[in-house]
């Protein structure tokens, strides 16, 4: 089950992969249904095992048993799917899964659910936990970073997602894809730049041009990337942790730079190359370690860098659900500290003038702000400069209905150090 897997420690989007690959014959209908299930699980069972809490009166000794109950009491609760047909066939389920002596147990507790169904909801609900469904340590953190927001940037994190667009101009106007977009009757929302939100989710393959590269998907909060890199023609960039390719794709999309694009995994340095073969495109493709600059820098300084660095991913956690359960808290440090290392390796990279943008898609403040904050104060020569035309202050963004949670900061290396900047001595 994938869920089960999930709870061992396993990735969804992984263990998923897996699953399609050992069943190719599973329908677009079937896989969408298996889908919904892993991610809706996921994303409530903090409320799910709560409620499960109060259902049972001593913890599940056999995980699958218990794996399948959560299944089937998000089926109840979050979906439209018939209450029997839920129940009959978890209670199937018990024998497949080698557990038919547990089909008493389930059977009762479903039913027990359907018949106190708001009872038991609001029971489950009056924990942090069964509120809002994230591991306590994360409700604490982003309760603190963010005291008067926190229960809107938490409740964020368990919406879907919208589907919002990136239109090649290299390929096409804006306003001609949203002509293409009239004619096919899909419903659309313009945001800003070259950004369109659709209004009702579907496969890519029935977007307008998606094969043809005239469009991609990307969240409208990554979409700030590139226009905040000041590009210009012939500039010589670098998109340190580049897979899977959307910033690099959109840089090259916006102006015709030399780009390198690093990336140390080089199976995710493939689709890379995937979406920029689609869109047309090309790039020098490294794969590396940004960091250990002695594998992969020749020597030449870069006028532009991208570090999209590696962080808990909590402002993009409606798309990645399992990703709240699957973090620990001592993890933050941890990639706060890989994040360090790579801003001072590659800032040895960036020519004197140069702009470096510092981007996470994270709330957390030791991987945002507090990061910048200690590179300024050990950096002598980094300027922090202001974001033009960007939508929240400080350069955070929180996640809400039109974008997910990303963190950017420009730095510009001065040709000489300020006056007065406190150094490592």
């Amino acid at each position: 089950m994938t869920l089960l897997a999930v709870l061992r420690g396993r990735s969804l989007t992984s263990e998923l992969t897996a699953l399609w690959q050992g069943y190719p014959s599973f329908s677009v209908q079937d896989r969408g249904a298996i889908q919904d299930l892993a991610y809706g699980a996921c994303r409530w069972l903090g409320t799910l095992r709560a409620l499960l809490g109060a259902l049972v009166e001593r913890p599940f000794k056999d995980a699958p048993v218990e794996a399948l109950l959560l299944i089937a009491l998000y089926q109840l609760g979050w979906t439209r799917a018939a209450a029997h047909a839920v129940v009959d066939s978890a209670v199937t389920c018990c024998a497949g899964l080698g557990f038919g002596s547990a089909k008493g147990l389930v059977n009762g507790v479903l039913r027990t659910f359907l018949r106190e169904r708001e009872q038991r909801l609001a029971r489950a609900r009056a924990s942090d936990i069964g509120r809002f469904s994230y591991p306590q340590w994360w409700i604490d953190r982003v309760r603190l970073a963010w005291p008067q927001a926190y229960a809107d940037v938490l409740d964020a994190g368990n919406a879907h997602p919208p589907l919002t667009l990136r239109v090649n101009r290299r390929r096409c106007s804006l306003a001609d894809y949203r002509s293409r977009l009239d004619a096919a009757g899909i419903e659309h929302l313009p945001l800003a730049g070259d950004a369109l939100r659709i209004a009702r989710p579907m496969p890519v393959q029935r977007l307008p041009g998606f094969d043809e590269g005239l469009v991609s998907v990307q969240d409208w909060g990554a979409q700030f990337a590139a226009p905040l890199l000041d590009l210009r023609p012939r500039l010589r960039v670098l998109d340190a942790c580049a897979a899977p390719g959307g910033k690099s794709a959109h840089i090259l999309e916006s102006e015709a730079v030399e780009l390198l694009a690093l990336d140390r995994d080089p199976l995710r340095l493939r689709r890379v190359q995937e979406n920029l073969d689609r869109l047309r495109l090309s790039a020098m493709l490294v794969a590396a370690d940004a960091a250990d600059l002695q594998s992969w820098w020749d020597g030449r300084s870069f006028d532009r860098i991208l570090l999209d660095a590696p962080c808990s991913a909590s402002g993009v956690v409606r798309r990645h659900p399992d990703i709240k359960w699957l973090r620990r808290d001592q993890d933050i440090a941890q990639l706060a500290t890989e994040q360090t290392r790579l801003l001072q390796a590659l800032w040895q990279t960036l020519a004197p003038g140069g702009k470096l943008l510092f981007v996470t898609c994270s709330v957390f403040p030791e991987e945002t702000h507090a990061q910048i904050t200690a590179f300024l104060h050990t950096q002598e020569d980094a300027e922090h400069l202001p974001l033009r035309d960007f939508p929240q202050a400080g350069g955070q963004l929180l996640p809400d209905e039109e974008h997910d949670g990303f963190f950017y900061a420009l730095l510009e290396k001065r040709p000489q150090p300020r006056h007065g900047a406190k150094s490592d001595a």
